[in-house]
């Protein structure tokens, strides 16, 4: 089930299911809403968007509502989270999967709201979507990158397939701190492009989402499906080579490798700090020994930017030969 595209003039309403952080940066905040304005959408804060309860935006209820809100509203079009954090799985048992599958609409974000995207994916087969929140993406000092803005849009405003996920041309990892010091672009550097770590061609359709917030979902009915999957995986700079490790070995004790079509593992911070002599390669290698899908690794989506739009569900063909080709086979919008 895909939802409707987006075109200029739709609202999007702005939600916070996981982290208070919209609460404190009101400068990124207000950026993030001109940048689309700029767009030429028309943004609704939704009331919840900014509250604080303890380590959350508000409270199990208040996050709920605001979802149910924004889908049972029929001039919204679509969702886009301000940005990620803990505990968006808290919802999951309550939210109202009948009242999203009756009104189906683009839903995007990352990081920990991988859990409602992967939950709501499972439970009523609506296509979630992986790609830019407001403060981390569209709140920047210039707004979305180029890259991510041209994936953006054509994942969400055309009808007609995907197609190609080129690498970009530069990528950043800087950290600059909200509202006090990012008032300038972040430095980037040249990309090197895709590593391929196993050769092969494979298709099928995507599953994709923060590694360690999919794998909370393990023994669950709110976890997908594996069997046939592209997985595309991503996580972020408070992990460890350690915790990479673990998460990519208890994918295999889960079975996954004796599922998936292809694996397509995002571009990590370097703050991860991988071991030179027994990098991220050596790591998956280690965990997929064995099995013989292609696997490819810094790819355009995660927590450095720029980034990719990818649609749970939606179908994508995976050569990695000489060289990588990613192609997403269909549109991801009706």
């Amino acid at each position: 089930m895909k939802p409707p595209r987006l075109q200029k003039g739709d609202k999007i309403a702005i939600v916070s299911p996981a982290s208070a952080v919209a609460a404190y940066v009101p400068r990124r905040l207000a950026r993030g809403i001109a940048t689309l304005e700029k767009m030429g959408f028309e943004v609704v804060l939704m009331p919840n968007a900014t509250a604080v309860h303890s380590h959350t935006a508000g409270t199990i209820g208040e996050r709920l509502q605001d979802l149910h809100m924004a889908f049972a509203d029929p001039s919204i079009k679509a969702i886009i989270s301000t940005i990620g954090g803990f505990n968006s799985h808290q919802l999951l048992d309550e939210l109202d999967y009948e009242l999203i599958r009756n009104n189906p609409k683009i839903f995007v974000g990352y990081s920990d709201i991988t859990a409602l995207f992967a939950g709501i994916y499972q439970q009523t087969g609506l296509t979630t979507f992986v790609g830019p929140a407001l403060l981390t993406q569209f709140g920047q000092f210039d707004g979305l990158d180029p890259y991510t803005e041209e994936s953006f849009k054509r994942t969400f405003m055309q009808t007609e397939p995907i197609g190609r996920i080129e690498a970009s041309e530069e990528w950043t990892d800087e950290v600059l701190r909200w509202d006090v010091a990012d008032d300038r672009r972040r430095e980037h550097q040249v990309n090197a492009g895709y590593t391929i770590v196993k050769t092969g061609v494979a298709e099928g359709p995507i599953l994709t989402g923060n590694t360690g917030t999919l794998l909370l979902l393990a023994g669950t009915p709110y976890l997908p499906s594996f069997d046939g999957v592209v997985l595309m995986l991503e996580d972020d700079e408070s992990e460890t080579p350690e915790t990479i490790d673990r998460y990519f070995t208890q994918l295999r004790h889960m079975g996954a490798y004796d599922k998936i079509a292809a694996l397509v593992v995002g571009r990590f911070p370097r703050k991860v700090d991988f071991d030179p002599d027994f990098p991220l390669k050596d790591i998956i290698l280690r965990a997929t020994r064995g099995y013989d899908f292609p696997i490819i690794l810094d790819a355009d989506f995660g927590h450095t930017d720029p980034v990719t739009t990818l649609a749970n569900g939606v179908q994508i063909r995976v050569e990695a030969t000489d060289s990588v080709t990613l192609d997403v086979l269909e549109a991801a919008v009706e």
